[in-house]
Formats: structure tokens, C-alpha cells, sequence
């Protein structure tokens, strides 16, 4: 369960307007990445540079094709301001009778850091008699994303540092590629993903952050003790035989962007109460 403390989903088909508030100016500041714009991995479209408020209409464009499935929204307001901005949108399409269930999640920074997407997440599941094969997924995963930089433990990790994608010096054929999903990572890759400092290899930092609340504040502890600025996972859950897919789950972790917009919109939280402060009316001495 992903919990924005007090702040509700609201099931919407369009973003609300930001109601207007106190005169104070919020000035976007656009936090750093780990990604570039010649290298922007996206989840149906929705990738680390999506702002909240523009997110709606790639949610709608995917659930065209699940009718009466609508994105909910979370909003909160900005400090003590009446400003409200999207902290997340996500759907959920529980499972039925024709369709196995899937879900997506985008979770976004405040106003003050461009209010982009720094975790997303998509669940699609496939149903018992449309279940593609582990080799259909790999090409189609790697089709999109490039050549993995490890695969194991039925993931395929795509791990992102310096503005490039991460190498441990492993080369993929399908038939080695549906091996290694099928097996334990690789012990040596996992050692070479660790740096000499002791920074935690992204693959046990990936599994903390899926198991933590999604709010900067919880997140940027283990984005900083990453050895990687980025990721894009696939976990691909075996079906009906072996050689099946039931699941597939999808996510995207901007480590370097969770650290940047942290610190971002604190000092602009804190510049906001500051200045709210200061504009608060203060008394007359009583007449003694």
C-alpha cells in the first residue's frame, strides 16, 4: 500500500487547476538526473522528465483500451499555501474474469522541482490463454530498452551512472539471456555493481525502495547509498508452464533526481514558511 499521508486519491479524468493562494512566487528549479534527453527510458511514456501536471493524458492514452478504468489522482498544497500540485497518479484494474489485473503508479516532486516523476511502476499481468513466452518478453524488453546490464533472479536490470548505462562486461544471446533469467544473479556481477567505497550494489537498493513509502523523504536514503544514479527493472513471473509469463512488472527509480529534488524542495519548503512567517500581522502593545 503506497501512502501519502493525509492526502487522498482522487478518481479524476483530467488535473485540476492550481487553486490560487498567498502572493508567494514558487520558482521551479529543474532538479538533476539520471537520465539525458538522448537517453530517457519511459514506462508506456511516462518517464523521470513527466511533470505532474501533464501526466494525465498518458494515463488516459494507455486505459483507452480498458474501458470504465479511470487514473486517480493525489494532490497536495504547497506549505501553508493554497497552491495545489499532483504528488501521484496511478489506476488499478483488479483482476477478473477476462483480464488477469494490472496497475501503474507515477509518484512526483513538488512545484519547486518541476514537479517530476522520480518513481514509476507498472504491474500487467497476462491472462492464462494469451500468456506470452520468456524469450517473446526478453526481445521485446531488450528492443526497447537496450542490452541489460545483468539478468537474474527473473529480473532484467538496466542500471544508469554518469549518463550512461551501467556495464559489467556480461553479453546476452537469447538462449543466454532466458538462462541467466531463469537462474540466481550472477555472484561476480554482483560484486562488480558494489564500488570500492562500499556503496550498495543497486540491485539491493531497488528491492528496499519497492518496499518503502514512496515520499522523497523515505526514499533518499537508499538513493544515496546506491552505486548507480538510475534504473529501469523488468520482473518477469513464471505463467502456466516454465517457459511462460503471468506477470510482468516494470520500474523506473531516478536515484539522482530523488537526491537533487529532496534537497530542493526542502530549502523551498522552508523559504515558503519563512516568508509566511514574515508576513504574519503582528499585535500592538496592550495599553497598560
Amino acid at each position: 500500500m503506497f501512502r501519502y499521508g493525509l492526502v487522498a486519491f482522487i478518481v479524476s479524468s483530467s488535473i485540476a487547476v492550481p487553486a490560487s493562494g498567498w502572493a508567494y512566487e514558487i520558482k521551479p528549479k529543474a532538479p538533476e538526473t539520471a537520465f539525458s534527453a538522448k537517453l530517457q527510458p519511459d514506462i508506456v511514456g511516462l518517464s523521470s522528465n513527466t511533470e505532474g501536471s501533464k501526466a494525465s493524458p498518458l494515463f488516459e492514452a494507455y486505459l483507452k483500451d480498458l474501458p470504465g478504468v479511470k487514473p486517480e489522482t493525489a494532490q497536495q498544497k504547497f506549505g501553508g499555501t493554497n497552491v495545489t500540485y499532483v504528488t501521484a497518479m496511478k489506476f488499478t484494474l483488479g483482476a477478473t474474469s477476462s483480464h488477469p489485473g494490472e496497475s501503474m503508479l507515477a509518484v512526483f516532486s513538488s512545484p519547486a522541482s518541476a514537479n517530476r516523476a522520480y518513481y514509476i511502476s507498472r504491474v500487467l499481468g497476462f491472462s492464462a490463454d494469451k500468456q506470452p513466452s520468456k524469450t517473446e518478453m526478453i526481445e521485446r524488453i531488450t528492443a526497447k530498452y537496450g542490452q541489460p546490464t545483468a539478468i537474474g533472479d527473473s529480473r532484467m536490470y538496466y542500471f544508469y551512472k554518469a549518463g550512461k548505462l551501467m556495464s559489467v562486461k556480461q553479453k546476452y544471446t537469447p538462449t543466454t539471456a532466458l538462462e541467466a533469467l531463469n537462474a540466481p544473479i550472477n555472484p561476480k556481477v554482483a560484486v562488480a555493481l558494489n564500488d570500492a567505497n562500499g556503496r550498495g550494489s543497486c540491485v539491493a537498493e531497488l528491492k528496499r525502495a519497492q518496499a518503502l513509502e514512496k515520499t522523497l523523504d523515505k526514499l533518499v536514503t537508499e538513493a544515496k547509498a546506491a552505486n548507480c544514479d538510475g534504473l529501469v527493472t523488468v520482473e518477469i513471473s513464471q505463467g502456466i508452464t516454465a517457459d511462460r509469463v503471468s506477470k510482468a512488472e516494470f520500474t523506473l527509480i531516478d536515484f539522482k533526481q530523488i537526491i537533487s529534488a529532496a534537497k530542493i524542495d526542502a530549502d523551498a519548503f522552508a523559504a515558503e514558511k519563512n516568508e509566511a512567517l514574515n508576513k504574519t500581522p503582528l499585535g500592538n502593545a496592550p495599553k497598560l
